[in-house]
């Protein structure tokens, strides 16, 4: 070799060497950057309006507060929340996307539907639990029955359509579960969130739905009336309208209360889920914050990480026991 070619191999190793060791500091670097450092987007896998998408977009704001970033929600609707799902489980794990939806769709969808295209086990994680508080029982006024116990004699006899704000949704197992339970024969229709749903109870389309408080008050004297609230505690907003099991009903369901959780890509780093978690729980301190709740009659706040988890762990299995018991199947 010449010692032309001896330099021109020298220098051709050398720039190669600096352009490694360029890469391995670029990723050291990226690696080490401050977090947040661009737009965060929420998905939303509802249509706007309702109460996933408040929380979601109430959250954006807090996100965009304090962590002094633009945060903006992206609504996914579609195929009973899979869609939106699916788009945040397929994104990157690093906080830039997260997902917000319905207690059901994470939960008990993993034994509703045979196939996903993702792995509600292994793809995504918890960060916090929005409350939903006590949901509203709510009948059309053309249906003759002043309680839950009336209105089940009532759909033993008489076509019953139920609205559920999504395939597998809370409702939509309260009307199997009565069905399983009583006798009764109440058809669950689906929609893509709770808006039209009620509006079909106010002109008897429907004779039932179950949902938020400040979705069904938007009909309220309308043409719907409630007649129970599920969970364990009276909505502060209906202090006369006793709980299902206030009434008698020994369903599990009724006694149990979901929620709207906040989740993002399994493998997201711990540092970033905390920082998540805890403009999640200082935002629930807000005025804005409060003044949602009071809108929605929801009187608890979302919880830290750590209970989140715990409450996770706990309650997770409880909701997909009885789905299996149940044994619905939606593919």
């Amino acid at each position: 070799m010449t010692p032309f070619h001896q330099a021109l191999r020298r220098n051709t190793l050398t720039m190669i060497a600096i352009a490694g060791w360029a890469f391995v500091g670029a990723q050291a670097m990226a690696q080490n950057a401050p977090w947040p450092s661009k737009p965060i987007r929420i998905v939303v896998a509802f249509p706007p309006g309702g109460l996933t998408d408040a929380y979601a977009r109430m959250y954006a704001e807090q996100l965009t507060a304090q962590l002094g970033v633009a945060a903006f929600v992206d609504n996914k609707p579609g195929a009973g929340a899979i869609i939106g799902i699916d788009a945040v489980a397929k994104s990157p794990p690093d906080g830039y996307t997260l997902l917000m939806t319905t207690s059901g769709t994470v939960w008990q969808n993993r034994v509703l539907y045979s196939r996903l295209p993702y792995n509600l086990d292994k793809d995504l994680t918890p960060i916090a639990n929005f409350p939903s508080g006590p949901l509203v029982v709510g009948i059309s006024e053309k249906v003759p029955a002043k309680n839950i116990q009336e209105f089940i004699e009532f759909s033993k006899t008489n076509p019953t359509a139920m609205g559920t704000y999504a395939p597998g949704s809370y409702p939509h197992m309260v009307a199997d579960q009565i069905n399983r339970n009583h006798g009764s024969k109440i058809i669950s229709v689906h929609y893509k969130g709770e808006a039209a749903m009620w509006m079909d109870v106010a002109t008897s389309q429907l004779q039932v739905a179950i949902g938020s408080y400040q979705a069904f008050n938007t009909v309220a004297g309308r043409g719907v009336r409630p007649i129970g609230v599920t969970g364990a505690y009276r909505s502060p907003k209906l202090p006369h309208v006793p709980t299902l099991v206030e009434q008698g009903m020994k369903d599990p369901l009724v006694a149990l209360e979901g929620g709207l959780p906040l989740m993002a890509p399994t493998g997201t780093p711990e540092s970033v889920l905390k920082l998540l978690s805890s403009v999640v729980v200082q935002g629930a301190n807000t005025e804005r914050a409060a003044k949602l709740r009071e809108s929605f009659s929801i009187p608890n706040k979302p919880k830290n990480l750590t209970e989140t988890r715990r409450d996770w762990e706990r309650d997770v299995p409880v909701w997909i026991k009885l789905a299996v018991d149940l044994g619905i199947k939606l593919d």
